[in-house]
């Protein structure tokens, strides 16, 4: 298994996918990164529709917006992953959102995809986190049902090309001592 210091930086968007099936038992591993992520108070808020379909992935393509420059990898890649969120659930105390931000699913399912393109990556995968597409097309697409939202889609497979790292800040430019 790959030193997770390593797969953390050597993780990439990836657009350009391989005609590789990526398998069952991969898919799996995946699910279960994001079955162990954190959650506001354990609500496990999300819920993955997982699309090996290629007229669902089409329709899914027909939801992205503005030359979304991941457009392709939807088609492309082996499997899509379509993060889903329950509202008003993450974040809440009896009914309440007790902090100032409210709803905490956004959070949650960031923690959880980013789980998901971490195994991804200690697989030998590739992903791009998509969010820029009509959300509202995508719930009808994956038949979204009332109290979730479709929060980014997921395209996994086999990278054909693997980006170079983007430049990075560094340390010392974000980090603050006891005040900001």
């Amino acid at each position: 298994m790959p030193d997770i210091f390593d797969v953390i930086k050597e993780r990439r968007s990836v657009r350009n996918f391989e005609d590789k099936d990526v398998s069952d038992e991969m898919v799996n591993q995946i699910l279960e990164a994001a079955q162990w992520a954190p959650s506001w108070t354990n609500t496990q808020c999300w819920e993955i529709v997982v699309v090996k379909d290629q007229a669902k992935k089409e329709e899914l393509q027909g939801t992205m917006i503005m030359k979304n420059p991941a457009t392709k990898a939807i088609t492309a890649a082996s499997v899509v992953l379509v993060i889903c969120g329950k509202l008003k659930s993450s974040g809440y105390y009896k009914g309440e959102t007790p902090t100032k931000f409210g709803d905490w699913f956004m959070f949650d399912l960031g923690i959880a995809t980013q789980n998901m393109c971490l195994a991804a990556q200690a697989l030998g995968l590739g992903t791009v986190i998509v969010g820029l597409f009509d959300h509202n097309k995508a719930n009808e697409v994956v038949n979204i049902p009332e109290g979730h939202e479709v929060v980014a889609i997921l395209p996994v497979g086999y990278p054909a090309k693997i980006p170079s790292a983007p430049k990075r800040r560094e340390i010392e430019d974000f980090t603050h001592k006891e005040t900001f």
